[in-house]
C-alpha cells in the first residue's frame, strides 16, 4: 500500500493492524516521550534517549522501529547492527544535532589533542565517531566526572554543558549549539507559570538556559521528570517538549502537571504518525544504514557512555 491509503484507517484499526505487524515481524517499536500522544501508545517502550538507547542494545528483536528523529534511530543501529532499523519518517532531524559536524570536531581536535570530546546523544553518527565518549541529559554529570580533571569540550548543546559545568566545577569548553525548543524558554515564561500555578513546583530541563534552570527548583532529564511526577503528589510545572506532559497526564489523570510553556513543540518529533509507523513497519521503509567504519568508531563512544550508567 501507499502512504495515503492509511488514512483510510480508523486510530482503532491502525493500533491493531501495527500490533499484527509487530509480531509477524519480530519487530520491538521505541518510541521517544516527545511523540504525539497517539504514536507514545504504540509503544513496547516509552522513554528518553538513554533509556531508549539501552533498549535497543538489549531487545532480541529482528526489527527496531524507532520513533523518534534520526540520530535517536542511529543510535540504534550503532547498538544493533544486525538488526533492521526503521525511522518512520526520514526527514525527522533534529536542529540540535546539525549544530556540529564531523569536519569541525576533527579540526577542534588537531587543534586541542589534550581535549577529552564528551558528545550529547543529539548528534549524528559522524559526530559521535569523532568523539571520546557520548552523554545524555541523564547522565552526562556522570559522565564528565569520570574524566577526572581533564580538559573537556561538550558538544553540541551550550545549556546543557553550562549545567554540567556548573555542577562538576570541570575544565569545560562549550560549542555554540542549542535545542530551540528549550532555548527559547524564557525568565518570562517562568514567570507567568509561578504566577498562574503559584503552589506548583518548578522541574525543568538542562538543556533551557542558564536563567531558566537557575529559577527551577529541579533540574532534569524526561526520565527524572516523569518519575518525579509519578512518585510524588505535589503540583508541578515542567519545561520541556509538551510531549512529556501529555505522557504524565495520560497515564496519571489525577495529577497536576502543567507546561511551563505551550510553545515548547518539536516539530520533527510531530513528523511521526499512525499512519507512517503502519507504513514504515509494513513495507519496511526508511531503512538506516551506518557504515562498518563509523558504527565501530561511535558505537565505541556509546558503549563508554552506557558503562557508566
Amino acid at each position: 500500500m501507499e502512504l495515503n491509503e492509511y488514512s483510510k484507517f480508523t486510530e482503532e484499526e491502525l493500533y491493531k493492524h501495527i500490533g499484527r505487524l509487530k509480531e509477524e515481524k519480530n519487530a520491538v517499536i521505541l518510541v521517544h516521550n516527545y511523540q504525539m500522544l497517539e504514536v507514545q501508545k504504540i509503544a513496547d517502550h516509552l522513554g528518553d534517549s538513554l533509556g531508549l538507547s539501552r533498549k535497543a542494545a538489549e531487545t532480541d528483536a529482528s526489527i527496531i522501529l524507532f520513533c523518534g528523529v534520526k540520530f535517536m534511530a542511529e543510535t540504534a543501529k550503532i547498538l544493533s547492527p544486525s538488526k533492521t532499523v526503521l525511522l518512520p519518517d526520514p526527514t525527522a532531524g533534529c536542529g540540535l544535532a546539525n549544530f556540529a559536524t564531523a569536519d569541525e570536531v576533527r579540526s577542534f581536535r588537531k587543534k586541542h589533542p589534550d581535549y577529552k570530546i564528551v558528545t550529547y546523544v543529539n548528534s549524528s553518527a559522524e559526530v559521535k565517531a569523532e568523539s571520546d565518549i557520548c552523554c545524555t541529559s541523564s547522565n552526562a554529570v556522570e559522565v564528565v566526572k569520570s574524566l577526572g580533571n581533564a580538559k573537556i569540550l561538550f558538544l553540541p548543546d551550550k545549556n546543557l554543558g553550562h549545567y554540567v559545568r556548573k555542577v562538576t566545577g570541570a575544565d569545560i569548553t562549550l560549542w555554540e549549539g542549542y535545542c530551540y525548543v528549550h532555548n527559547f524558554i524564557t525568565i518570562d515564561d517562568v514567570k507567568k507559570a509561578r504566577e498562574m500555578y503559584p503552589g506548583a513546583k518548578l522541574i525543568v530541563h538542562p538543556e533551557c538556559p542558564p536563567p531558566v534552570v537557575d529559577a527551577a527548583d529541579e533540574v532534569g532529564s524526561t526520565s527524572f521528570m516523569y518519575r518525579y511526577a509519578r512518585d510524588h503528589e505535589e503540583e508541578l510545572i515542567i519545561g520541556t517538549e509538551i510531549g512529556l506532559i501529555e505522557r504524565i497526564n495520560y497515564e496519571f489523570p489525577n495529577k497536576k502537571v502543567y507546561p511551563l510553556t505551550q510553545q515548547a513543540i518539536c516539530r520533527t518529533m510531530k513528523y511521526t504518525t499512525l499512519e507512517k509507523t503502519a507504513w514504515a513497519l509494513e513495507e519496511e521503509k526508511w531503512k538506516v544504514e551506518i557504515s562498518p567504519d563509523i558504527r565501530e568508531r561511535a558505537y565505541n563512544s556509546i558503549k563508554k557512555m552506557i558503562e557508566i550508567g
